[in-house]
């Protein structure tokens, strides 16, 4: 294996590609980064300063701000945040900054796994390996639900997959980083895989990736 390997790993909501990125990162000790909190943290920002979330000047001010060693994942969470945070990544200079501060995240010597929407596309086109991890909404959408009530709270089926749809259309069409796997992606289906089956076959992708 190399002394240095950069991971990027894209797909839609619910997909398991966060904690499929969680894993790996521990297997292979490198560095992980989940690029949906860099935006999670400009909007959280404005929020905290009170500045309008369609501000472009206090945006790109955020974006230049954030702090990608200090991703507060709990805080950073909140639905609240994630909301925002959609209307933030569409203003393109934001994206600029954050691209850019991700680049320089996966540049790192330990070596890296970037997770997002548009890492093997736009981030790191020139990754190691890349991985295009996906399931269908029905089954992201109850996966949401089981998360929720495991958590101590209660959801509609019906409003999740209307979210999930809506939320895969606007990272699908929008023009700027549109949601798609890269050409030389490996596709990962993990409808009918629980975390661990899903673990080892992106793994082995991996494994055979970098011993070829």
């Amino acid at each position: 294996m190399p002394n240095s390997i950069t991971i990027a790993i894209d797909g839609p909501a619910g997909a398991g590609k966060g904690t499929l990125a969680r894993r790996l990162a521990d297997y292979y000790h490198l560095a992980l980064l989940d690029t949906g909190l860099t935006y999670r943290a400009v909007a959280h920002m404005l929020i905290e300063k009170g500045w309008p979330l369609d501000d472009v000047a206090h945006a790109i001010e955020a974006a230049k701000l954030v702090d990608l060693g200090h991703l507060d994942r709990k805080v950073l969470s909140a639905h609240a945040v994630g909301e925002a945070a959609s209307k933030v990544a569409v203003i393109p200079e934001v994206r600029k900054i954050l691209v850019e501060k991700q680049r320089q995240f996966a540049r790192i010597p330990q070596g890296a796994v970037l997770d997002g929407r548009d890492i093997g596309t736009v981030v790191c086109p020139d990754a190691d390996v890349k991985l295009y991890v996906t399931a269908s909404a029905e089954v992201r959408a109850q996966r949401r639900l089981s998360e929720i009530e495991a958590n101590g709270g209660s959801a509609d089926f019906a409003g999740i997959l209307a979210d999930i749809v809506r939320r895969d259309e606007r990272d699908t069409g929008r023009a700027d980083s549109p949601l798609r796997p890269a050409d030389d992606a490996h596709l990962l289906d993990t409808s009918e895989m629980d975390i661990e089956a899903a673990f080892s076959a992106a793994r082995d992708i991996v494994d055979r990736v970098l011993g070829s």
